[in-house]
């Protein structure tokens, strides 16, 4: 099998890279990332020889159509995995501009290419904030309709009706992947646990947006890409499967937690002025992928972020290259007025 995948030097693309090259030993990978600020060469630098030479970068964006059209065509992929897009609700409130160009404008790129090269299958990596907002009771089904409530989530979700679209006018074999808040290693720092975790580590003030009340269903990384692997090879043609972790905790209790394993004190948090339009909770039916695909997740919560913590206790180089200046000025920007 000979995939292409987009992204795949993110946080979740180079995790599915990595479980691919290591599980499929006949599978080869095409990446193809543009190394936007959260894209890193370095999260499949120590890739195993034999899995080295089974895998390609290609630097280059899916908006380029003439690009992606002359990749597709020079490779015979069995199926396109597709990952790239810009995900930070922060920076979308920001700036949408991104967002729009690279995840609805790059998807139907990707979409129209894979069709006309005759690829057999399109798997599209999206989220839970597509759904919007839960109160105190209830989870997310894939017939939830979407109701997304930032720049970011609307962005993804019309991206969503993209490929659903292109599945039902043109019969592209399309699978959705919708997936709840991701933790793990090679996340890049502006999420909440690996922002938390170098704020921490470094006895700085730790940003907690309200009263930290919101909830968010956690799955470690390596459960989702588990998930999308199994999408990709058992997947039903036009379906839709939601991934969840079955592990809701508010925000403030995720802060504790890590300050706890990091032997800091509670007195780092500040509570700071609220995200505009902050989702209250979040959670993940994902009883469809359970009989359909045979998923479940594998790692507790706390077993996770112990183990992700731990993780990037050991890595404080790639920690320190992707702390870039443009990061940390961002991170002054969107902070510093609310600490």
């Amino acid at each position: 099998m000979k995939l292409l995948i987009t992204g795949g030097c993110g946080f979740i693309g180079s995790n599915f890279i990595r479980l691919l090259l290591a599980e499929r030993p006949e599978t080869q990978v095409v990446n193809l990332d543009k190394l936007t600020y959260a894209g890193n060469l370095a999260n499949l630098a120590d890739l195993p020889p034999d899995q080295a030479a089974r895998y390609s970068f290609v630097k280059g964006d899916i908006a380029d159509a003439a690009l992606v059209a002359g990749l597709l065509a020079a490779h015979s992929f069995d199926a396109v995995v597709h990952f790239a897009a810009e995900s930070h609700v922060d920076r979308s409130i920001t700036d949408a501009f991104p967002f729009v160009n690279t995840n609805v404008l790059g998807t139907q790129i990707l979409l129209d290419a894979a069709r006309h090269a005759g690829v057999p299958r399109f798997v599209h990596i999206s989220t839970d904030e597509v759904y919007g907002s839960l109160g105190a009771e209830g989870a997310f089904r894939e017939d939830t309709p979407l109701a997304p409530n930032s720049p970011y989530s609307a962005s993804k979700a019309s991206s969503d009706l993209l490929v659903r679209a292109a599945h039902v006018t043109f019969g592209q074999d399309t699978v959705i992947t919708r997936c709840s808040n991701n933790y793990g290693p090679y996340q890049f720092p502006e999420k909440l646990i690996p922002l938390m975790i170098s704020r921490a580590r470094r006895g700085e003030p730790l940003p907690v947006y309200g009263t930290g009340a919101n909830v968010r269903d956690w799955i470690h990384v390596e459960d989702h890409c588990r998930g999308v692997l199994l999408a990709l090879e058992k997947g039903r043609p036009g379906a839709v499967y939601n991934f969840g972790g079955a592990s809701e905790r508010a925000n403030l209790d995720v802060v504790r937690g890590i300050l706890r394993l990091v032997k800091r004190p509670e007195s780092l948090i500040r509570f700071v002025k609220d995200r505009p339009g902050h989702d209250a909770r979040y959670a993940m039916d994902f009883s469809l992928a359970a009989r359909e695909l045979g998923f479940a997740p594998s790692r507790s919560f706390e077993q996770g972020l112990a183990d992700t913590v731990a993780w990037y206790e050991n890595h404080d180089q790639w920690v320190e290259q992707v702390e870039s200046g443009a990061y940390r000025d961002f991170e002054k920007l969107w902070y510093g007025e609310r600490l």
